[in-house]
């Protein structure tokens, strides 16, 4: 990631971190993601942050989990980049995702919405993406992904896409492809770009020789 005045140094990431459960919703170091927020207690939670370090735990339901309010132990802090009021009491947010986290222990709160102790230990390579090698596995990568747009007819801006670094690609495609929740899941916690990109390709792989079985049966 590369460096900027309006993020925080990794020494300087917060103990806590309010967290916003949200299915599907994945924002990778360096990407972005919109947010409307309606509810009161995000409301409160997106008030609260722009007073203190602007960050948000994105962390997904985990639908194995035994309580309705179980959550995935790893999710990306979003830096509130900008936000728009509306007339009818909404918030238009856009997270630029800063870091990943481990959930250490859940910890109680007075305004609605839920906050955690953060670790980000395991996450550093997060601000250190540029060091990776931007050639490894990218051919393959691309291959696969034109066939997979083409037979899920997503219309995209492939100049845009051959521009972009591979580490910012594979983290693009981590929050944005459709994939379930869990697949999602598994690339958010592959602690490397390398090990992201194989995870990637695999889920390409599955995908692109699954529909090419069935368009064979069906012939």
């Amino acid at each position: 990631m590369a460096p900027s005045p309006f993020v925080l140094p990794f020494d300087h990431l917060p103990a806590t971190l309010p967290i916003f459960p949200l299915p599907n919703a994945v924002v990778m170091p360096g990407c972005q993601l919109p947010l409307n927020i309606f509810e009161p207690r995000y409301l409160n939670l997106v008030f609260d942050a722009l007073g203190a370090e602007r960050l948000i735990g994105m962390v997904q339901p985990d639908p194995s989990g035994k309580e309705e309010t179980a959550v995935y132990r790893t999710g990306t802090a979003g830096r509130i980049m900008s936000f728009s009021e509306t007339q009818d009491g909404r918030l238009l947010i856009v997270l630029t995702g800063v870091c990943r986290f481990d959930i250490r222990e859940e910890i109680p709160t007075t305004r609605g919405y839920r906050r955690v102790i953060a670790d980000w230990t395991r996450f550093r390579e997060d601000y250190e993406l540029s060091n990776v090698d931007p050639d490894r596995d990218r051919g393959r990568l691309l291959a696969l992904l034109r066939e997979y747009f083409q037979r899920k007819g997503i219309e995209t801006n492939w100049t845009v896409v051959e521009q972009m670094p591979t580490p910012l690609l594979a983290n693009a495609l981590s929050g944005q492809l459709p994939f379930d929740p869990p697949e999602r899941q598994a690339l958010v916690e592959a602690i490397s770009v390398e090990e992201r990109l194989a995870k990637l390709i695999h889920l390409l792989e599955f995908d692109v020789v699954g529909t090419t079985l069935a368009d064979g049966r069906r012939h």
